[in-house]
């Protein structure tokens, strides 16, 4: 493990990330604005999970929100594995980088687990509030992690 973490700090791509000032900076504006597109989507579809505003078509608010979402996931995993490279080895050695990547994980495997199971349309009010509260304590829980990294 320790090899690959000291090949992915000696690539070119790893070098531009530690030494730009400029692109270390873009990108994580970058990964900001992914995370932001993913839990400003993720939000108000889990409160819809949980009850509120019952009133708005759940699928209707799936299939506007949901695409949200996964776009927003993608640049912030696109973008944070170029964070990572600025110091991969420092950032493998951190607990609380190890466990914001679970709680992503663990996010993502609870988003897929109803829509490749039962999907918003076929599950169980039971199972779409379970699905929506795991969903906005996973990804606070994962964001606060995050935050964390900043200051320790």
């Amino acid at each position: 493990m320790e090899e690959l973490l000291a090949r992915l700090a000696a690539t070119s791509l790893a070098e531009w990330m530690r030494l730009s000032r400029w692109g270390y900076a873009g990108v994580n504006a970058l990964h900001v604005l992914g995370i932001a597109l993913l839990v400003g989507a993720i939000v108000p579809l889990d409160l819809r999970l949980l009850g509120w505003r019952r009133r708005l078509p759940l699928t209707a608010l799936g299939q506007a929100l949901q695409p949200v979402a996964i776009a927003g996931l993608l640049l912030a995993l696109t973008t944070g594995a170029l964070l990572f490279l600025a110091d991969p080895a420092g950032y493998a050695a951190t607990p609380l980088f190890l466990l914001k990547l679970t709680l992503v994980g663990l996010a993502v495997a609870n988003a897929l687990a109803l829509n490749l199971g039962p999907g918003l349309a076929g599950a169980a009010p039971r199972r779409l509030r379970l699905a929506g509260g795991l969903s906005l304590g996973l990804w606070f829980a994962a964001l606060a992690a995050g935050r964390f990294l900043a200051f320790v």
